[in-house]
């Protein structure tokens, strides 16, 4: 059985994934920021792991991608699709 791919905002706490790709979630989202999200590391292929969530399980979300971790507000979290472990 293999996993299906969901946005980084609704990976549980703890979870490990592989990003699959980065796309607006909303109109509020515009190409500068899905272009900060792919400099950042969030890109087809590499690790994730969301290590938190802020106060009342929202932002900022904790993030590991790689070896360095990030704190992403939700808006950004769910432009990022990724295939839990």
């Amino acid at each position: 059985m293999s996993a299906i791919p969901l946005r980084l905002t609704h990976l549980p706490t703890g979870a490990h994934a592989t990003v699959t790709c980065v796309s607006a979630s909303s109109l509020h989202v515009d190409a500068a920021t899905l272009e900060r999200l792919g400099e950042l590391g969030f890109i087809a292929g590499e690790p994730v792991q969301l290590l938190q969530r802020g106060p009342g399980g929202r932002e900022p979300l904790a993030v590991v991608v790689g070896e360095t971790m990030f704190a992403l507000r939700w808006l950004e979290a769910d432009c990022i699709e990724v295939l839990p472990l």
